[in-house]
């Protein structure tokens, strides 16, 4: 279980990804509504998302905002890329982030970029696998970045020091 990030001790920012019309079909007619996929994050190695519906769209984005608060998660950043290579896959979605070098900027789509630039990774080259679907290329990415392992984490878990790593 990852630990809770606290999300007012941090500076974030949002952005709305997508915002869905849903219509249901009903005895009287069509009844309106409306789904929005949020990304927030702190651009310093924290970021969430959350979904929201509502029958206005300003309110299913307030709700995809603070549903993105409380689903926030630490990123591991080197420099201004992520650590390794990591398939990150949910459901049909399957997402490829590498690191890239610095200065090479965000190599990415729609989904994906928002989700980085708001983690604070500012070089990596991703490539979508699969769905195209926003909030499974999201739940994708998230995977993705969950799986990812700092050098202290893996010296730690395979029991050695950092520099036998680098060898």
């Amino acid at each position: 279980m990852a630990k809770y990030i606290d999300p007012n001790k941090l500076d974030l920012e949002d952005n709305v990804v997508a915002i869905n019309r849903i219509t249901k079909v009903v005895k009287g007619g069509r009844r309106l509504r409306f789904a929005a996929l949020a990304v927030v994050g702190d651009k310093n190695g924290h970021v969430g998302f959350g979904t929201g519906k509502a029958q206005e769209v300003p309110e299913a984005i307030r709700k995809a905002v603070e549903a993105a608060k409380k689903n926030l998660i630490e990123v591991p950043i080197v420099g201004t890329t992520i650590p390794h290579e990591i398939v990150g896959v949910y459901g049909g979605g399957k997402i490829m982030l590498k690191p890239a070098e610095e200065g090479s900027g965000v190599a990415a789509g729609g989904a994906v970029r928002s989700v980085m630039e708001l983690a604070g990774i500012n070089d990596v080259t991703s490539k979508r696998l699969g769905s195209d679907t926003k909030i499974n290329v999201i739940r994708a990415t998230f995977e993705g970045l969950k799986g990812l392992k700092n050098a202290n984490e893996v010296s730690e878990l395979r029991g050695v020091s950092v520099d036998h790593l680098a060898e």
